[in-house]
């Protein structure tokens, strides 16, 4: 190594370093402005889904509970009525809580889910400044209503809602739950 070794070996590093500064296009976004897209497949802040009709598909069931390997979701189950309408079926989740800073993010409450209510939506702003900020309430992560007659509670008609998974009507579906 000759003593103008490290000197050559500078100069190539700024003039790379040049070059891309002058003639390459810049990447950066401009953050709150623009916002990345993500991956389809990228699990971010959780979303509790609503059927067509607005009622709520969370049926109180616990399984996400139950499948949540950091212990970060809370389900509290109650009874429907049919003046105080807020899933399909006989129970829906009153109390739905996700400690956002236990949780990590494998998506088994998402695959434990019987009525597909708990996705991992494509939310990555997350950021809270206490503890008590990083507890989701089922409020917060309720889908948002197109119409505010969509909303629950509702009032229904007696016997209209008597099942808390809809009946399939496609044979083909069947096919996706046959052991074999």
């Amino acid at each position: 190594m000759g003593v103008f070794d490290p000197v050559i070996e500078l100069t190539k590093g700024l003039g790379e370093t040049l070059r891309s500064f002058f003639f390459e296009p810049t990447v950066t976004v401009n953050y709150p402005e623009e916002k990345q897209p993500v991956r389809p497949r990228f699990r971010g802040r959780h979303v509790l889904k609503r059927y067509d009709n607005g009622l709520e598909k969370c049926i109180g069931c616990a399984l996400c509970a139950a499948a949540c390997p950091s212990d970060a979701i809370f389900v509290e189950a109650a009874e429907n009525t049919d003046e105080k309408r807020y899933s399909p079926g006989e129970r829906y989740a009153s109390t739905y809580e996700i400690n956002m800073m236990r949780c990590i993010y494998c998506g088994f409450c998402e695959d434990a889910c019987p009525t597909e209510a708990i996705v991992l939506g494509d939310n990555y702003e997350l950021s809270f400044v206490s503890r008590e900020d990083a507890i989701y309430t089922k409020e917060q992560l309720l889908e948002v209503v197109a119409d505010e007659s969509m909303l629950t509670p509702r009032k229904t008609e007696k016997g209209v809602y008597t099942r808390s998974v809809p009946e399939m009507k496609n044979p083909a579906d069947y096919e996706r739950y046959e052991r074999k």
